[in-house]
């Protein structure tokens, strides 16, 4: 009898061992931990349950967990000797005590042969604020920027900037039109807009400049549109892709005769486009003779076919755009000074995207839920930390390239959202430090040994070859790099015995 004591008592010590070593480990882990019996009594609750629920031992659970419990797995497990395989482990989401937790369930026989149920329960209140952002930046990424720029407001002197621009956006509303492409809302944007509105209804011609891949065309639809003219003609002439003597006769039309093939006469643009408007991209690459034969029509009005003697009158309104620095040109005598002065009267400049990297998040967004839509993809979440990288680049091919990239990225995509794989800048040909510190210790050599234009005419040689290669030999593209005229360039390459063929067999 003695032998059965001790050892009753020795199994007792055992169990209890047990139980502590079975509490502590419950009560290290993070996730809350429940034991529930089969009247819905708190049985056990860890101390992570305790911390955040209270301590609820002997009382009912909540009604959130009792409806959960009729609804999950708890109550099929409760009233069977062997819950359903299919139930145990699997995970459920409700809210206790105003708390979003994420649970599953687990059946087991106490000591006593109570039937027991052990909820393993985790805290996911910021999982569902961040599913939340989620859904709230796919839907309207509009409304969380303003969000997080007025949490961003910390001094007076901001919140009076900002209430400011409101003031100004809403007096911009009145500008709004259906034509409108530009996506955009910094202040140069705003000013852009302004300016537009403010000279399109006149009948004066208009200079737009700026960069390649600033969007001048998106300027010219919207002077357009907005112009007394709207219902008239419009047509785009891109000057840089028709060849010279073909860009005339397509303006000016011919007559009958006027070289080979002018089987009968023709009319030009210009006569066809009557009362309407032209814009003439790249207005800074055309001939010294196409120059002097446009200087007629924004003086006189009027123009005279190919092959012709008999002036025409024509009523057209000319927008004209380049990419060129035509004052340069016309000092490099590239450009006529009265044409320039001409096409001068009112200029529309468009800043680069690097001058209004604000906007780049608005890009993005318009360029991401166009491409998801011409892809039939699911991108809805760009991550800050591409944001980031896009805010840091210098965008060298402006809106453009920005587009380019995003539509890269987008049809790239595996998931739902873009990862640093798909995010491929354009890359040109560089030199590699070595060859710039080579050149640069070139021109020291040539200090005092050489005359000063002497030296400046190697270094442009080596400029002018270093972006024949970038571009592999492409005349056009080399020029828009340099900001000069396809002319003038053409004259420096001569003068300095470059060949763009050489160049561009080298880079195959």
């Amino acid at each position: 009898m003695a032998d059965f004591d001790t050892e009753l008592a020795d199994t007792r010590k055992e169990v209890d061992r047990l139980g502590r070593n079975w509490q502590a480990l419950l009560d290290v882990m993070p996730e809350m931990v429940l034991l529930v019996g089969a009247d819905y009594v708190i049985e056990y609750m860890n101390r992570s349950a305790r911390e955040r629920l209270g301590d609820l031992c002997s009382q009912k659970c909540s009604q959130d967990l009792q409806k959960a419990c009729h609804q999950g797995p708890i109550s099929s497990l409760q009233h069977q000797d062997v819950p359903p395989a299919d139930s145990q482990g699997e995970l459920f989401e409700i809210v206790v005590n105003g708390v979003p937790v994420e649970y599953t369930a687990v059946s087991f026989a106490g000591y006593t042969g109570a039937c027991l149920t052990m909820i393993v329960m985790r805290d996911i209140g910021e999982r569902k604020v961040f599913e939340q952002e989620i859904l709230e930046f796919n839907t309207n990424i509009e409304k969380i920027l303003e969000q997080k720029i007025t949490e961003l407001q910390e001094s007076e002197e901001l919140r009076s900037r900002l209430s400011h621009e409101v003031n100004s956006l809403k007096n911009q509303l009145g500008h709004y039109h259906r034509a409108d492409k530009m996506v955009g809302s910094s202040p140069k944007t705003r000013e852009l807009r302004e300016m537009i509105h403010q000279v399109a209804k006149s009948d004066a011609t208009i200079l737009i400049t700026g960069e390649s891949g600033t969007g001048k065309e998106l300027v010219a639809n919207l002077i357009k549109a907005t112009s007394n003219r709207d219902s008239k003609p419009f047509l785009k002439i891109n000057c840089n892709a028709i060849n010279d003597s073909i860009l005339e006769s397509d303006l000016f039309g011919y007559e009958k005769g006027a070289f080979t093939g002018a089987a009968s006469k023709k009319k030009g643009k210009f006569e066809i486009v009557d009362g309407g408007t032209i814009f003439l991209d790249e207005i800074g690459d055309i001939s010294s003779r196409m120059q002097a034969a446009l200087l007629r029509v924004l003086q006189n009005g009027e123009i005279v076919r190919v092959g012709g003697t008999e002036p025409i009158k024509v009523d057209v309104r000319i927008l004209a755009a380049t990419n060129v620095d035509l004052v340069t040109a016309v000092q490099e005598k590239t450009f006529r000074l009265d044409l320039f002065y001409r096409l001068n009267i009112i200029n529309i400049d468009i800043p680069p995207l690097r001058d209004r990297k604000e906007e780049i998040i608005e890009l993005v967004s318009y360029f991401v839920k166009y491409y998801r839509e011409a892809f039939n993809k699911e991108i809805d979440f760009v991550p800050r930390s591409i944001i980031d990288r896009l805010l840091l680049h210098d965008w060298p091919g402006n809106i453009r390239e920005l587009e380019n990239l995003i539509q890269r990225a987008v049809l790239m995509a595996k998931g739902k959202m873009i990862t640093e794989q798909e995010l491929l800048f354009d890359q040109t040909v560089a030199k590699s430090p070595a060859e710039e510190n080579k050149q640069v210790n070139d021109v020291r050599k040539k200090l005092g040994l050489l005359p000063l234009k002497t030296i400046l005419a190697d270094f442009e040689k080596d400029v002018i070859e270093q972006s024949l290669r970038n571009w592999k030999g492409n005349v056009s593209k080399a020029a828009s790099e340099l900001r000069l005229g396809k002319t003038a360039l053409y004259d420096k390459m001569k003068r300095n015995n470059i060949s763009a063929k050489v160049i561009k067999k080298s880079s195959k």
